[in-house]
């Protein structure tokens, strides 16, 4: 990283993809940040517009880009003095480019995170489970991430990310029956083991409200967790109690 690209305190979530997802991983910041008061956490900025077009439906040529909104997020927290962009949705993510071309603000990596935690489990894991929706599969962005990591990305088939997978990301969506979902996402988990996955991710940040089963039959990475620990290393500093500023 150089100078120019080290954040300072302030940070911008661009979230509502889904609002629980984006509710979820402030959540887990709070919590995960080693604050004795109030004045103690990170300054956050968040633009949460449901609204956004569905990412999957636009990478599938099913629906409009989200492109627009996503960048009326990013300039709208830029004039809120972000720093740095964290964006609690994997698919989301297939848009990074087109972010980094309009903004001047660094993004996290969330899809680089997560397969660094997933390396992390064993040192001797190549093979790597991905759970996520059909826009994250279809644009490939673990397997293109993966041989920096030194990885073999795993996917279901597609008869089981469409009975399973998807269906357990519309029913948390939708507010649906999340202990079917859960039993969906752990039958998919076992799917990934069998087909010699050594750690999965829950490559969706619905996927983690859900995934506590599927930890019972393979080691899940929570790309929601490993982009929280992400932000904490590039904002928080561990010698003293506050955090890093400018």
């Amino acid at each position: 990283m150089t100078d120019a690209e080290r954040p300072g305190r302030r940070l911008g979530i661009l979230g509502g993809m889904g609002p629980l997802a984006t509710a979820d991983f402030y959540r887990r910041l709070v919590e995960r940040t080693p604050a004795g008061m109030d004045q103690e956490h990170l300054p956050v900025a968040i633009w949460a517009d449901p609204r956004v077009p569905d990412r999957t439906a636009a990478l599938l040529g099913l629906g409009p880009s989200p492109v627009p909104a996503l960048l009326e997020g990013v300039r709208w927290l830029e004039s809120a003095g972000a720093d740095v962009i964290a964006i609690p949705c994997n698919t989301a993510h297939a848009y990074v480019e087109d972010i980094r071309a309009a903004s001047g603000v660094p993004l996290l990596d969330m899809i680089g995170a997560a397969l660094a935690d997933a390396r992390r489990c064993d040192e001797d894991v190549t093979r790597v489970g991905v759970l996520a929706t059909r826009g994250t599969r279809s644009a490939r962005l673990y397997e293109r991430a993966a041989e920096a990591h030194g990885v073999t990305i795993v996917q279901v088939p597609d008869d089981v990310q469409t009975d399973l997978v998807d269906r357990a990301i519309r029913a948390v969506k939708h507010g649906a029956d999340l202990d079917q979902a859960a039993l969906w996402i752990e039958s998919a988990a076992g799917v990934l083991r069998d087909l010699g996955a050594q750690v999965a991710v829950a490559a969706c940040t619905e996927i983690p409200l859900v995934g506590a089963r599927a930890a019972r039959v393979i080691p899940v990475v929570d790309s929601t967790a490993s982009l929280v620990e992400y932000t904490m290393a590039r904002l928080w500093s561990p010698s003293s109690a506050s955090p890093a500023r400018h």
